[in-house]
């Protein structure tokens, strides 16, 4: 009975989200992609980046990313009310990625019942413009305890590219690659609002700037990304379209 009203809850809860985006005339899961200028990449094309025009050490005011930092979130499936505890941490280290620029290696731990079942290390680096860009993962998946390859891509490696996390100045309807791996990750990001909110155990914040994230590999899949300011990784992450996690922010150091 329980976790019959925690699924409500939660159902619930994603539909108020795509309610108001949809509110927005903002067309959620319509697989389309926003051409507007903004001088950052889309979908495959080439980047000609400057290793020192880059910066491991982040300070994007909607993603600062002090070493140090630690996000826990609580991601939940609302299609079986299965939980499991997300930890990301910024570390001290730096990666000299293949196209010779140096970047930030944060720690990513997923667990279920204590136990890792994905493990990932991703980089990031921030350019001169504030832009925050990503620029590969290395990741492992845990299947009944056993490891594997779960989408690991470097940029400057078999043709995969760097993409944008968060840019500088975003502004409504700026669309950007967030990575590029062909048929590994194509990841591509839309700004939807700059004055959303959200309400997470971390507390209620507003203005949040509220993202579309959705893939050609998968046209199906739709999420909603919600950025504070300070806040760091985003508070709030919703399936909208071809999922059913909800990634909460429980508590937020640095």
């Amino acid at each position: 009975m329980a976790d019959k009203a925690l699924n409500i809850k939660l159902a619930a809860a994603t539909a108020l989200v795509l309610a108001a985006a949809l509110a927005l005339g903002l067309g959620v899961a319509n697989g389309g992609t926003s051409r507007r200028s903004s001088g950052l990449p889309q979908g495959d094309d080439p980047v000609h980046l400057h290793p020192a025009d880059f910066n491991a050490n982040i300070d994007n005011p909607q993603w600062p990313m002090t070493v140090g930092s630690r996000w826990v979130y609580r991601v939940l499936d609302y299609s079986d009310g299965s939980v499991k505890r997300d930890v990301i941490k910024v570390t001290k280290r730096t990666k000299m990625i293949a196209d010779r620029i140096r970047a930030r290696v944060v720690s990513d731990i997923v667990r279920e019942h204590g136990k890792p079942t994905e493990v990932t290390k991703d980089w990031y680096a921030q350019d001169k413009h504030g832009n925050v860009w990503y620029f590969g993962e290395h990741t492992v998946e845990y299947v009944n305890g056993h490891p594997r390859d779960n989408g690991t891509w470097e940029a400057g490696v078999n043709g995969a590219m760097p993409g944008v996390a968060l840019p500088a100045k975003p502004k409504v309807g700026m669309s950007y690659r967030e990575e590029y791996a062909k048929g590994i990750a194509e990841d591509q990001s839309r700004v939807l609002a700059l004055d959303g909110q959200a309400q997470v155990p971390a507390g209620h914040f507003k203005p949040a700037l509220m993202t579309e994230d959705f893939s050609p590999i998968e046209p199906n899949v739709s999420e909603l990304k919600f950025y504070a300011k300070g806040s760091g990784q985003a508070v709030l992450a919703v399936d909208v379209s071809g999922g059913s996690d909800m990634e909460q922010l429980v508590k937020y150091t640095h």
